[in-house]
């Protein structure tokens, strides 16, 4: 219970009872609500600034964290194009250049993409220029490493057609010649055995004793091997492939027979003398779209450069052919 207060009326000499007026009280109890509400204001208003909820911390935290993993995401796509340009270079200026293929052009390599503003879903956010920035980066890296794997699988197609080709070019020697002495004559105007008139040579001559195995000089097929060419004797075609027949003639015997597949170094079959021929040798002859060409440019596979030097200088002789 309140106490009551009272105060002293000199007029009426007497003790009255203190009245409190209500507007006064009203007054003071919305004066002090409006300070309340004011100072609520303010401590919410500089707690916010000032002071950090759990949630808001917690929030603040994520962020920096997706701000570093943005960071090393951005160092990772630097290291992938910067590896990714090295590949790009050597596939050009290497690979391609190698087998003979065009280079593929910078425009289209890093070319972006047309039409429609496929980035339109990542606008109004506060960061909005940033990650379209990065998905355009990203979008590009990767268009670059399909156009790389496509250009890695052509050349991969490439290195087998090559290595293939490789091996089908008659490229050794089709019978043992060490000591390079078995060369008797080479491509060329030659002096012809039996009627002694100078005639064109079409091939080369080893000469070898009767028996001597002969050689495939290069992968293929065996496209003929019979006697019935005039000449000749007995004699095997091989078709390399690529344009490349090579030319075996005046065999004693075959050790194939027709539609045969062989490889380089595979015995085919014997020296003889069969044919126009004047004593026991090999006739090697090598065709490229069914034109002759000297079969001496073509023995990288069994001789050094002094070993073929030498093989050159015996073949520019202008001696006797033995066919």
């Amino acid at each position: 219970m309140s106490k009551v207060k009272y105060y002293y009326d000199s007029e009426t000499l007497s003790y009255k009872k203190i009245e409190r007026k209500k507007r006064r009280t009203f007054k003071f109890i919305s004066l002090f609500l409006v300070a309340a509400a004011l100072f609520g204001f303010l401590f919410v208003f500089i707690g916010g600034h000032y002071f950090e909820s759990p949630k808001e911390k917690a929030l603040k935290r994520e962020l920096s964290n997706l701000e570093l993993q943005f960071d090393l995401l951005n160092k990772k796509m630097e290291e992938a194009e910067t590896v990714l340009a090295n590949i790009e270079d050597r596939d050009n200026a290497i690979y391609r250049l190698y087998f003979e293929a065009n280079p593929i052009p910078e425009e289209q390599r890093k070319a972006g993409f047309g039409g429609v503003n496929r980035y339109k879903k990542l606008d109004g956010y506060d960061n909005s220029e940033l990650i379209i920035s990065s998905s355009k980066r990203i979008d590009k890296l990767l268009k670059r490493i399909v156009v790389q794997s496509k250009s890695l699988d052509e050349i991969a197609v490439l290195a087998e057609e090559k290595e293939k080709l490789l091996l089908a070019i008659p490229a050794i020697q089709p019978v043992s010649n060490e000591d390079l002495t078995r060369m008797a004559s080479g491509y060329g105007m030659r002096s012809d055995p039996f009627t002694k008139l100078r005639k064109m040579h079409w091939g080369m001559d080893f000469t070898s004793p009767r028996g001597t195995p002969v050689y495939a000089s290069g992968d293929g097929i065996v496209e003929r091997a019979d006697s019935n060419s005039a000449g000749y004797g007995n004699h095997i075609r091989i078709d390399h492939g690529y344009g490349y027949v090579s030319l075996y003639a005046h065999l004693f015997k075959y050790n194939v027979q027709k539609n045969q597949r062989v490889k380089r170094g595979d015995l085919i079959g014997f020296v003889g003398s069969t044919g126009r021929s004047e004593a026991p040798h090999l006739h090697y002859e090598i065709f490229k779209d069914g034109e002759r060409i000297n079969p001496i440019n073509f023995y990288y596979g069994s001789l050094t450069p002094e070993e073929f030097n030498k093989l050159l200088e015996r073949a520019s002789l202008e001696n006797q052919s033995l066919d």
